[in-house]
C-alpha cells in the first residue's frame, strides 16, 4: 500500500492510496491511534471511490462513530484504466435493452462477472488497511447499494471479518446463492418503484439472506430516490453492531 496524498478537514483525515494498482481512499479521525471499527463502502455504477454520496457516508461514519472508512475504485471506474471487456459488455447490454430485452437480468449477469475480480481486490484492501496502526483489526461493516450491492453480497459472503452490512437496490437473480451464506445482521433498502431492479427480485434477495437479524426498509420512488434519512438509520445500525 502506497499513500499518494493526505488532507485533513473537520477532524477527519483523508488518505488516497494505491494497492497493486487499485486506487482507494481511507478516512479516519484526526489523530487516530489503535484499533477501531472499519466500514468498507461500495460505490454505485458509473461512480467512484470519492463520489459525493460515498464521501458523505464515510465522513458521517467517521465523525459519529469514531471508526475508519475505506472505498476503492471498481474496475473500469474512477482512476482505474478503461476495462475493455466490461466496456464491450456494457455497450452490448445497452443495445440489447434498446432492442427490447429486460434490463435486470443483464445487470445481474454483469455484476456477477465484475464481482469475481472485485471481491479478491476488496479483501486485499481490507488486509492492507487493517495492518495500519491507526485502523487495526477491529470489527468490519459493509455499506453498498445498486452496484455496491451486486458486488457487496459476494464480498460479505466471502469475508468472515464483516459483522454487519447495509445493502439494497439489488436483485436475487445473481446474488441469491451468496446471500444464503450471509448470517450477519443486514439492513436492506428497496425502492418500491425501482425501474432498474424489479421489486420482486429485491424482495427475493432479502428473503435469501440467512441472517437471523435482517430488516427491510422499503421507500416509494425510483432507483436513485433513496431518502437521505436512510443514512441516519445506517449510522444507528453500525453503532449497534460495530461500536
Amino acid at each position: 500500500m502506497r499513500f499518494t496524498s493526505e488532507t485533513s478537514s473537520d477532524g477527519i483525515r483523508e488518505q488516497l492510496f494505491l494497492l497493486d494498482g487499485i486506487p482507494g481512499v481511507l478516512w479516519t479521525p484526526d489523530g487516530a491511534a489503535g484499533p477501531r471499527p472499519l466500514v468498507v463502502l461500495g460505490h454505485g455504477g458509473g461512480q467512484h471511490k470519492k463520489a459525493p454520496g460515498t464521501a458523505d457516508r464515510a465522513r458521517r461514519f467517521v465523525h459519529e462513530l469514531g471508526c475508519a472508512a475505506v472505498a476503492a475504485d471498481v474496475p473500469g471506474h474512477g482512476d482505474r484504466p478503461p476495462h475493455e471487456e466490461y466496456g464491450r459488455i456494457a455497450a452490448e447490454n445497452q443495445a440489447r435493452v434498446a432492442a427490447g430485452e429486460e434490463l435486470a437480468p443483464l445487470i445481474a449477469a454483469f455484476q456477477a462477472l465484475v464481482a469475481r475480480e472485485t471481491v479478491p481486490e476488496w479483501r486485499a484492501v481490507l488486509d492492507a488497511v487493517q495492518r495500519l496502526g491507526h485502523v487495526g483489526a477491529g470489527p468490519v461493516g459493509y455499506w453498498g447499494v445498486s452496484l455496491g450491492c451486486g458486488l457487496g453480497v459476494p464480498f460479505v459472503a466471502a469475508e468472515p471479518r464483516v459483522r454487519a452490512a447495509v445493502l439494497g437496490l439489488g436483485g436475487a437473480s445473481a446474488s441469491a446463492g451468496d446471500a444464503a451464506r450471509i448470517t450477519v445482521p443486514v439492513e436492506f433498502l428497496v425502492q418500491w418503484d425501482d425501474e432498474r431492479v424489479p421489486r420482486d427480485q429485491c424482495l427475493a434477495l432479502f428473503d435469501a439472506f440467512a441472517s437471523a437479524e435482517k430488516t427491510l426498509h422499503a421507500n416509494p420512488g425510483r432507483h436513485g430516490d433513496v431518502p437521505a434519512y436512510e443514512l441516519d438509520s445506517a449510522v444507528r445500525f453500525f453503532a449497534r453492531h460495530l461500536v
